[in-house]
């Protein structure tokens, strides 16, 4: 037999991650050398680990930049219309391994590093995620920034440089502690800062009235210093820009006033500026109404209306025209899309500049504005709705509270019209909420002043329209859309499941990395009996080398042929943990009843942070690691059920879970969970799903077919009629002897000795005031569960699934979604167009 191959051996034969030439693998040699010796200043046997990264992180660098340069020539020369992706959050992960990729370099570097004796995986394990984001919102807006340069549109994304992202997570004694997430720390060699195009962002001070209008007088200033990340699009030599804005206090800062005051002092005190973009808030689906937040909610829009501002007067075709002194062709030449409400004061602050400086009319101005905004909604969590207090904004943007309530009172005259004497519509769609204190409604700001609202897959724009925004939708019904959510095949699929990616590229060609729709034509495939072989060999492939991470990294050792059912995802009540850890505690009880019996060994994995201040979440992460030390080092159990938190959750921990799972749980409450994009994600990496029928479940059962997943519980219909009639959990936990059996276990100590009221929070929430319902769905879940083991018993069956589900994700590409958007709200065509590469001359 012959012996196995390297890691590196195996790498070289996966044709999808490009030809190794002769030529391009010296030239990368010679400039990691180049790099190694004059940018860090290393000899080879000084040089660690890191050293190397860095040299390859500047040589693949090198090779966008030639692109870079090209692409925004071309964009100047050309002068479309541009996009504009507002974000407070870019979730992006690592950018190396996913630079290499969309150049068409991977084969040449993995080559090139192997003949220097080095290992490329390892140096790419040395690269810090850019954790700049909480989870589904942030990651979105990576997926789409991939997609848009992918499919050749002019795009930026705007947002914050945070100085620290998303934090570290450590489980100590069970418990989640935080640590902060120093990311810059050895510097970060994809960004480039861009002093000269520093900007002004004014905070405080207060409206004068003056001949020619209201003016914002006495304010103070923070400078915004942008960095600038490049995006590369899949082999079309386009790259994007991603801004980023960091907050610098000016050199003037505190010393402007004529006091004799502590110089020292005045210095020192230049960190409140500074500090607006220090730390990402880490709350995913809950409003938190700082100050600070709605500072950093200010910064990142007035410094990018700036300058979106500035290039749409300087572009090419501005600098010979008049037009362009005029804002008539604004919406034709830039669109803004708000991710969710965080950019939302977008609106005032463009209607502040044509107004206030520019000096449009009104009525002109708010044509311009609502034609270049757009809004995505991103949650119908009433918690995690912005309401800003007024007295906030009366101290912190004084003129944009006016312009608020100008644009409130026109919007409530046009209501009033149409809807006279209804005085309760009026209440229900003003922008401002009357109470102690006032507030502002983002969400309600966002979608009068847009031109599209969209939500994120299909059972949520319903909701959207008949619930959240209703009065809005009566009024007009052709503002809302839906686009469903997708995620990047080029990250989710190539980078991190190359094997996977490999067959299928075997079989259909590689067209599908542009075109996921093309994977229907595996459907062709499904009874082959070498593919069905192949598919469930790349699986126990990423199963194994997952396995032996787990082993190195948390000295746990699991079983790889049982099933590995995987739940990761943001701690959250409505995405129901608690639900798997009673399946979970269920299953225990079993094999300890029947310790004879052959059951079929799962290993449960749930991973996810839980925001700092939020106490429940906290809990629900402590209770599964207290089940698994009774359950792990219960000698009955042995290795039929194992329960593992997978620590610190992040981008490049789910490129490596991920592609070893077999079972995918998506259990939220039905009617919560807007759309979901982890579920997308396991879909495509050959995953079964068990889930509810909502968010983008309802649509991936409706393209593999309902009997392709595991489909449980209550529906939206069904939730809503409960409501009604109201829940009762009680009557749930006296009917099922099982569910009965685990909430005593729990409100006992049985699983945590040492403190028995320990818990006591989490099963008084079950039992009396759970918003969630996880009982009301307990009984289909556990029976459920029980048709995946069945089906998990006859291998043959449970891949030619695998096989079905891959065949059918095609929609669920952020390429569609993009596509979408640009033809539906931006009014943009992508193109196909590929930019000619730095070494060949220009047309």
């Amino acid at each position: 037999m012959s012996k196995p191959l390297t890691d590196h051996e195996k790498r070289k034969q996966i044709s999808v991650r490009g030809i190794a030439g002769l030529g391009d693998v010296a030239e990368i040699k010679k400039s990691f050398n180049r790099h190694l010796h004059f940018t860090l200043v290393k000899d080879r046997n000084v040089a660690t680990p890191r050293d190397y990264y860095f040299a390859l992180a500047h040589t693949v660098r090198d090779l966008l930049v030639g692109r870079w340069i090209r692409t925004q020539q071309y964009y100047y020369e050309k002068d479309p219309k541009r996009i504009h992706y507002l974000s407070l959050e870019f979730y992006m992960g690592r950018t190396l391994q996913n630079t290499m990729i969309n150049l068409g370099l991977q084969n040449a570097c993995d080559e090139a590093i192997y003949q220097l004796g080095l290992d490329l995986e390892e140096l790419e394990e040395i690269e810090e995620d850019a954790g700049l984001g909480n989870g589904g919102l942030g990651r979105l807006a990576a997926c789409f920034l991939d997609s848009m340069a992918s499919l050749g549109l002019a795009a930026y994304g705007y947002g914050i440089r945070y100085e620290f992202g998303i934090f570290n997570q450590k489980i100590t004694k069970g418990w989640q502690v935080e640590e902060a997430d120093d990311w810059l720390r050895y510097g970060n060699p994809w960004e480039k800062a861009r002093p000269e195009y520093m900007l002004p962002v004014h905070f405080y001070g207060r409206v004068a009235h003056t001949p020619e209008g209201p003016k914002w007088v006495e304010t103070q200033v923070v400078l915004a210093m942008p960095y600038d990340t490049p995006v590369p699009g899949y082999k079309n030599n386009t790259v994007n820009t991603m801004r980023l804005w960091s907050a610098k206090a000016p050199n003037d800062f505190n010393l402007q006033e004529f006091n004799v005051g502590d110089y020292i002092q005045a210095v020192l005190d230049r960190n409140l500026a500074e500090n607006i973009s220090r730390v990402l808030y880490p709350n995913d689906n809950f409003f938190e109404g700082k100050e600070l937040r709605l500072k950093q909610e200010y910064f990142v829009v007035a410094a990018t209306l700036q300058d979106i501002i500035r290039r749409f007067k300087s572009s090419k075709f501005g600098c010979r025209d008049p037009v362009r002194t005029s804002f008539e062709t604004f919406h034709e030449k830039v669109a803004i899309q708000l991710n969710d409400t965080h950019p939302a004061l977008a609106i005032p602050e463009l209607m502040r500049i044509l107004v206030d400086i520019e000096r449009l009319d009104w009525e002109k101005a708010w044509e311009i504005t609502t034609k270049t905004c757009a809004y995505t909604n991103h949650t119908v969590l009433p918690e995690a709705l912005e309401r800003w207090p007024v007295h906030m904004f009366e101290k912190l943007l004084p003129r944009h509270l006016q312009i608020i309530y100008e644009i409130n009172q026109r919007h409530l005259d046009r209501v009033a019209a149409m809807y006279p004497g209804d005085n309760d519509r009026l209440c229900r769609m003003s922008l401002i909420e009357e109470g102690d204190p006032k507030r502002i409604n983002m969400a309600h700001l966002c979608v009068v002043g847009s031109h599209a609202v969209n939500g994120v897959a299909r059972i949520h724009s319903d909701i959207v329209k008949t619930t959240v925004f209703k009065d809005f939708c009566d009024i007009e019904p052709e503002k809302f859309q839906n686009k469903t959510n997708g995620i990047t095949p080029r990250r989710w699929l190539l980078l991190c499941n190359p094997g996977l990616a490999d067959i299928i590229a075997e079989k259909i060609g590689e067209d599908f990395l542009t075109d996921l729709f093309q994977l229907k034509k595996l459907l062709d495939f499904v009874n082959d009996e070498m593919f069905i072989r192949d598919v469930a060999k790349v699986k126990q492939e990423n199963k194994l080398k997952f396995a032996a991470y787990l082993e190195s990294e948390y000295k746990v050792k699991i079983n790889p042929e049982s099933i590995f059912d995987i739940q990761v995802k943001r701690i959250h009540e409505y995405k129901r943990q608690l639900l798997n850890c009673l399946h979970v505690i269920t299953l225990y009880n079993r094999i300890r009843k029947e310790p004879n019996k052959k059951f079929v060994p799962r290993t449960v994995m749930i991973g996810g942070k839980a925001a700092p201040g939020y106490h429940m979440a906290k809990m629900i992460i402590k209770l599964f690691t207290s089940v698994g030390e009774v359950v792990n080092h219960d000698p009955v159990v042995g290795d039929q059920l194992k329960v593992i938190f997978l620590e610190n959750y992040r981008v490049s921990l789910a490129q490596k879970v991920i592609p070893a799972a077999d079972l995918s749980e998506q259990i939220s409450t039905a009617g919560t969970e807007a759309s979901g994009t982890g579920n997308m994600k396991f879909m495509l990496n050959g995953a079964l799903t068990i889930g509810t029928m909502d968010g983008a479940n309802v649509e991936m059962a409706e393209e593999a077919g309902e009997e392709n997943l595991f489909i449980f519980g209550m529906r939206v219909e069904d939730v809503e009629a409960m409501d009604k009639k109201g829940y009762n959990a009680r009557e749930y936990y006296e009917r099922l002897p099982e569910l009965k059996q685990v909430m005593d276990q729990i409100s006992t100590g049985f699983f945590s000795p040492k403190e028995p009221e320990l818990f006591k929070d989490v099963v008084n929430m079950l039992m009396n005031h759970d918003r969630f319902k996880v009982f009301a769905d307990y009984e289909a879940y556990i029976s459920c569960q029980k048709k995946v083991n069945e089906l998990y018993r006859n291998p043959k069956e449970w891949t030619k699934k695998v096989i079905r589900n891959i065949a059918a994700s095609g929609k669920f590409s952020s390429d569609r979604t993009i596509a979408e958007y640009a033809r539906e709200i931006w009014g943009v065509e992508p193109s196909d167009v590929k930019i000619p590469p730095p070494n060949e001359p220009r047309e």
